[in-house]
């Protein structure tokens, strides 16, 4: 009955988390909570493994839940990311005592970010040359249509194939902000 050992396993997971939570009482620094954390889990991981296997159906809807936790924690982490380095920048600005040195810095920000885009112009025009790339491939083509057709129509099957762990975790965003281009799930 997989049902049993995996309530159990969730179980010690969350007996585990709730242990490190009431590290919060204690005066440890920070790296003894986050080593601590790490033995913990290498510790958990290992009895897993030994217990159920490697393969095991049981252990991998475990780890499921696990991921919950896991990547739920860095997908909420990512999406502070750029509000705080913007916060950061915006409070380092203010703090500034000297009105004219923020043109210095304002000139090095630039000037960098113009010197660092030059040095990336010049790897991908070295690169297309070497390569010998063109353009002629740019436009979609039939066989682009069809793949997007078979993505569009693959798309529904993948949404019912998550299991609930996976879809509380898709609720979460993994960034904050993209081009529409770009892919956020």
């Amino acid at each position: 009955m997989m049902n049993l050992p995996l309530f159990l396993n969730l179980l010690v997971f969350l007996a585990l988390l709730f242990g490190l939570a009431q590290t919060r009482h204690r005066n440890w620094s920070l790296a003894k909570k986050v080593l601590l954390a790490l033995l913990l889990g290498v510790g958990f991981g290992i009895a897993l493994h030994t217990v159920h296997g490697a393969g095991s159906p049981v252990l991998k809807a475990s780890i499921g839940w696990f991921d919950l936790v896991g990547n739920g924690y860095v997908q909420l982490l990512q999406m502070i990311v750029i509000p705080l380095v913007f916060a950061s920048i915006l409070s380092a600005v203010a703090r500034l005592h000297n009105a004219s040195s923020l043109g210095k810095i304002n000139f090095l920000t630039i000037g960098t970010l113009l010197f660092t885009t030059a040095i990336a112009a010049l790897i991908g025009i070295g690169l297309t040359n070497l390569f010998g790339l063109t353009a002629e491939g740019l436009v979609a083509g039939t066989q682009e249509l069809a793949r997007l057709q078979v993505i569009q129509s693959d798309y529904a099957g993948k949404v019912a194939d998550l299991n609930v762990p996976q879809l509380l975790l898709s609720f979460i965003p993994q960034c904050r902000e993209r081009s529409e281009s770009d892919q956020c799930h």
